[in-house]
C-alpha cells in the first residue's frame, strides 16, 4: 500500500504543486471533454474556472492583508499576547498536500462518489478535488495521534480512512440537500451548481441555532434587512461598495484611532479597499457560473442519452455564491468580534491571534445558506460559533506544526519553537472528531466513551438537519408549483 501511494504521488505531485487554479483547470477541462464537450468549449470552461479561483485568492489576500495590518496595530496598542501563529488557509493546504496520504484520501473519495452516484445515494459529482485537503486534515490528525499511541501505520490509516469516508459521505448528502437553497440564493432554477466544501458542514449546528432563534427571539427579524433590497430602497448606501467602505473604515479606526492626517489616510484607504473587494467578489461569483456551463451541458446530454434524463449536480468550491453581499458584510463585522473573543478566551484555552484567517470564510457561506441571507442572524450565530473555530484551531496547532516541519513547509522567519495553525479552518466539528478518535486510540475507557457520545451527537444532529432541509426543499417545490 505504501509503495502504491508513493508511486501515485510521484506521478501527480507536479500537478498538485502548481496549485488549485491549474489543477482545477485541468480537471474541469478533461472532465468536460470526457462528457463529450468540444475541446474549445471545454478549455473555455477550464480557463474561466482557473481565473475565478485566482481572482478569489487574490481578493481574499488583499482583504486579509489590509485587515491584518490594522488589527495587528490594534493588538500592539492593547498589549495582547497570543502565541500561536495564524498562517491562514494557503500554508495549511500546502502542508496537507505535502503528505503522501492526502492523494490516497482523494482516490478513496472519488470511488465513494462514483459508487454513491450509481447507487442513487447522491446526484452530486464532486469536482472540487483540490479541497480534499480540508477532509484530509481530519484523517491526518487521526493518524498523527494513533501513531503517537503506538498503533501500526496500516491500522492508523484504516481508522483514518473510515473517518474520512464517513464525513465525505455526509458532505455529498449535504450538497444535495443545499441545492434548492443555492438556486434560491442565486435566483436561478437552471444552474447545476452546489458545493461539497467543508465549510458547509457547519450547517447542522447553525440550523440548530436558527431554530432556537425562531423559538425564543422571533422578533429579531423585524430589525433585519436584506442587502439587495436595501440597495434598491436607498441606492448607493446599501451597495457592496458602501457596506465595505463603512466596515473597513471602522476597522481602520480600531488600528489607529489618532486624529492625524496619516491616520485618516489609512482609514479611507482601508475603507476603499474593503468596498472594492466586496464589489469585485460579486463579479467573480458570476465567473464560476459561466465556467461550469460547458460541463453542465455535457453532463445533461450524457444523462439524457445514457441515464434516462437523470439530473446531476456539480459540486464546486464555495465562491460561486460570493456575489451575495451578506457573505462579506458578515465577514467584515465578525473580524473585529473574533479578535475580541480571542482575547477574552485567552485564559480558557485559546492561543491564537486571528490575523491571516480573520476573514471567516470557514463559516460565513454556511451562515448565508442556513439563514438565507438574514444578516442579523448571520452575525449573531457567527459570533456564537467563532470560539469553536478558535478552540479547534488551537487544538490542532501541535499537529499542524509538526506536519509542516516534516514536509519542509514551516514558515520561514517564524521562531523555531513557535506553533502554527489557521484560526478559521473549515470543519471545526470534524477536527474535534479527529482529535477524539485519535485520543480514543489510547484504549482508555473514558476516551472511548467520549468519542461514542460525540459521534452520537454529531450524527444525530446531522440526521435532524437532513430532515429539516428535506422539509425546506419540499416548500421550494410547492412554491414552484
Amino acid at each position: 500500500m505504501g509503495g502504491f501511494i508513493e508511486l501515485v504521488n510521484a506521478a501527480l505531485n507536479p500537478i498538485i504543486e502548481m496549485g488549485a487554479p491549474v489543477m482545477m483547470f485541468l480537471i474541469l477541462t478533461l472532465l468536460a471533454k470526457a462528457f463529450g464537450v468540444p475541446w474549445g468549449k471545454a478549455l473555455e470552461g477550464g480557463i474561466k474556472l482557473a481565473i475565478a479561483l485566482t481572482g478569489t485568492g487574490l481578493i481574499i489576500g488583499i482583504l486579509t492583508g489590509a485587515f491584518s495590518e490594522s488589527l495587528q496595530a490594534f493588538v500592539n496598542h492593547t498589549g495582547i499576547t497570543l502565541t500561536i501563529i495564524d498562517v491562514g488557509w494557503a500554508p495549511l493546504a500546502t502542508i496537507t498536500w505535502g503528505s503522501p496520504y492526502t492523494l490516497f484520501f482523494l482516490l478513496v473519495m472519488l470511488i465513494v462518489n462514483i459508487v454513491m452516484i450509481f447507487m442513487k445515494k447522491t446526484n452530486t459529482l464532486d469536482v472540487d478535488v483540490f479541497d480534499i485537503w480540508h477532509l484530509s486534515i481530519t484523517g491526518l490528525l487521526i493518524m498523527w495521534y494513533a501513531e503517537k499511541n503506538a498503533l501500526p501505520t496500516p491500522v492508523a490509516l484504516l481508522i483514518a480512512t473510515i473517518a474520512v469516508v464517513l464525513v465525505g459521505i455526509l458532505k455529498l448528502i449535504n450538497s444535495d440537500l443545499m441545492k434548492p437553497t443555492f438556486d434560491d440564493l442565486l435566483g436561478t432554477k437552471t444552474s447545476p451548481m452546489t458545493s461539497t466544501h467543508m465549510n458547509y458542514m457547519m450547517n447542522p449546528l447553525i440550523l440548530l441555532l436558527d431554530r432556537l432563534c425562531d423559538r425564543f427571539f422571533p422578533a429579531l427579524d423585524k430589525y433585519d434587512f436584506d442587502a439587495a433590497k436595501l440597495n434598491q430602497k436607498i441606492g448607493f448606501w446599501g451597495s457592496k461598495f458602501a457596506i465595505g467602505c463603512m466596515l473597513g473604515f471602522v476597522i481602520g479606526i480600531m488600528g489607529d484611532p489618532r486624529l492625524t492626517q496619516e491616520s485618516m489616510k489609512g482609514w479611507f484607504a482601508l475603507g476603499f479597499t474593503a468596498g472594492a473587494c466586496l464589489e469585485l467578489f460579486s463579479l467573480i461569483g458570476s465567473w464560476f457560473i459561466a465556467a461550469v456551463e460547458p460541463l453542465s451541458q455535457g453532463i445533461t446530454d450524457f444523462a439524457n442519452k445514457k441515464m434516462g434524463g437523470r439530473l446531476f449536480n456539480i459540486g464546486l468550491d464555495w465562491p460561486f455564491i460570493a456575489g451575495r453581499a451578506e457573505v462579506w458584510a458578515c465577514a467584515n463585522i465578525l473580524a473585529p468580534i473574533m479578535l475580541v473573543e480571542a482575547v477574552l478566551l485567552a485564559k480558557v484555552g485559546n492561543g491564537i491571534l486571528p490575523l491571516a484567517g480573520i476573514i471567516a470564510m470557514g463559516m460565513t457561506p454556511a451562515l448565508l445558506v442556513v439563514t438565507r441571507g438574514r444578516l442579523l442572524r448571520m452575525i449573531l450565530f457567527g459570533s456564537l460559533l467563532l470560539p469553536l473555530f478558535l478552540l479547534s484551531g488551537t487544538m490542532i496547532a501541535p499537529f499542524a506544526t509538526e506536519l509542516a516541519k516534516n514536509v519542509g513547509a514551516f514558515p520561514k522567519g517564524a521562531p523555531v519553537n513557535a506553533m502554527i495553525t489557521h484560526s478559521t479552518l473549515e470543519g471545526p466539528m470534524e477536527k474535534i472528531l479527529g482529535y477524539m478518535i485519535g485520543d480514543a486510540t489510547t484504549g482508555q475507557l473514558a476516551a472511548v466513551l467520549n468519542l461514542l457520545i460525540f459521534l452520537v451527537l454529531y450524527l444525530g444532529l446531522f440526521a435532524w438537519y437532513r430532515k429539516q432541509m428535506i422539509l425546506r426543499n419540499q416548500e421550494y417545490t410547492k412554491q414552484e408549483q
